[in-house]
């Protein structure tokens, strides 16, 4: 069995090969990662409305550049020489200082990242791993600083003045505090099957089998839970232009504004690069190429791996922009402390089941399968079921004049009309006379309309 197959990363490489760097060598990873992030930002950014526009049957951007490259470079220099506005009611060191507090956690989550094994820098003598840092809680790490980025978002939307953009700022720290919770859940399997939460060590008990197979529960609750967590489309209730103009950012413009761009779409990196290291074996080869080629996991090979599961994962965010219509923030709500957190729990209690079974050894698996399989599916029905028939209980009832049409007017008697609308006729002979001003004396009607009257 799969599940058994996973032994903890005990015999994992330790942490011994972090902290080990020269100081010139941690500022070249540090400056690598940031240039990364940021062509990685432009790049993101044209795919996206590339791919969308192929959605779309259009073009997308094709003219600066080679295939339209450069047309996020071009639109990042018009929006940072835009004119810099501060409303007045705005708290001013607030407001300048919410973008900057929003992008630096952004930043700082993929300094935990293993981009790859260790290498030996060129032209010297010197093996690092292609890995900034790493230590022993190196993913609650990473959710305590994505959880500083809300603070930008609160206060940008808290010192604008705006009522919209308090709004915006108040929907945001409520959907990222609750996805949080289900996608902290979701990594829970992770730590049990790893025996560790480090990043590195992750990574290297996934050299048989990726955890995105074997918690494929865990695996979907974090997906779905990534995308709330950065309020993308379908779950972009933060910016919900028909309700709240633009969101918390409503009052922003030029750089600060483009701070807040940066962000988010740093964000959307974070999250693929955390799922592509916690599920998808992180820099490992995919499909299993290393037992056909010796050398694909050595070197800097690994890095290309890395980098095309990380876009596979933004391809993803695209791919739900075109796609899915925004939810109603009740919905969305109620499905995340509804739904995933609840079956992330029951999630949760199986894996922890199955792991001391296959380690002690001591109950019949197959009767433990069957038991929490019959428990899924009246979770589920429980869950599912139950608040349907509530959902008809609360449903409002319609008022009177609006049976069979409500909120739409009802259809005609005789159906749909088809065809063309009927031609408009007039009745001959008829004269209209104009509506005079009461303030101005009635004229006596003329021969010509007493004649026609």
């Amino acid at each position: 069995m799969i599940l058994d197959a996973i032994s903890p990363a005990a015999g994992a490489p330790g942490l011994e090969a972090f902290g080990q760097d020269p100081w010139w060598l941690i500022l070249i990873k540090a400056l690598l990662i940031f240039v990364i992030l940021v062509v990685l930002t432009l790049f993101n950014i044209w795919l996206e409305r590339r791919v969308v526009a192929r959605m779309q049957h259009r073009i997308g951007p094709n003219v600066n550049g080679p295939f339209g490259l450069l047309q996020s470079l071009a639109d990042g220099v018009k929006l940072a020489l835009k004119e810099d506005i501060i409303p007045t009611a705005a708290d001013k060191v607030v407001f300048l200082a919410a973008p900057v507090i929003a992008t630096i956690p952004a930043f700082v989550t993929f300094s935990v990242i293993p981009f790859g094994p260790e290498v030996t820098v060129p032209f010297t003598d010197t093996t690092t791993p292609l890995q900034l840092t790493d230590m022993p809680a190196a993913v609650l790490f990473v959710i305590a600083i994505a959880s500083i980025g809300i603070y930008g978002i609160v206060l940008g939307g808290w010192s604008s003045g705006s009522t919209y953009s308090l709004l915006g700022a108040l929907r945001s720290s409520a959907q990222m505090i609750s996805y949080e919770v289900a996608m902290g859940l979701a990594f829970v399997a992770v730590f049990l099957y790893a025996g560790s939460m480090s990043t590195s060590q992750i990574v290297a008990a996934q050299d048989r089998w990726w955890f995105g197979l074997i918690l494929l529960p865990s695996f979907v609750i974090y997906m779905v839970s990534m995308v709330g967590e950065t309020n993308r489309a379908p779950f972009d209730l933060p910016e919900a232009e028909g309700e709240l103009v633009g969101g918390f950012h409503t009052e922003y413009s030029s750089l600060k504004f483009a701070l807040f761009f940066l962000a988010e779409y740093i964000n959307m990196a974070t999250v693929s690069a955390l799922a592509t290291t916690l599920f998808l074996g992180g820099w490992h080869v995919p499909f299993w190429i290393d037992h056909v080629w010796a050398g694909a996991n050595s070197g800097y090979w690994p890095f290309l791996w890395f980098m095309g599961k990380v876009l596979f994962f933004i391809f993803i965010f695209i791919w739900l922009r075109g796609t899915l219509p925004r939810m109603r923030y009740d919905q969305f709500m109620h499905f995340g402390w509804k739904r995933l957190i609840p079956f992330s729990l029951l999630w949760i209690v199986a894996v922890a089941a199955i792991r001391t079974a296959s380690l002690e050894g001591g109950v019949d698996r197959r009767y433990l399968l069957i038991g929490l399989g019959v428990a899924v599916v009246l979770f589920l029905g429980v869950f599912f079921l139950g608040e349907s028939h509530e959902e008809e209980e609360e449903a409002e009832p319609t008022p009177q004049g609006y049976a069979g049409g409500f909120p739409v007017p009802p259809m005609p008697a005789g159906g749909a009309v088809r065809g063309a609308a009927p031609t408009l006729s007039f009745e001959t002979g008829r004269v209209v006379t104009a509506v005079q001003e009461p303030t101005l004396i009635d004229a006596a009607p003329s021969s010509a309309e007493e004649e026609g009257s």
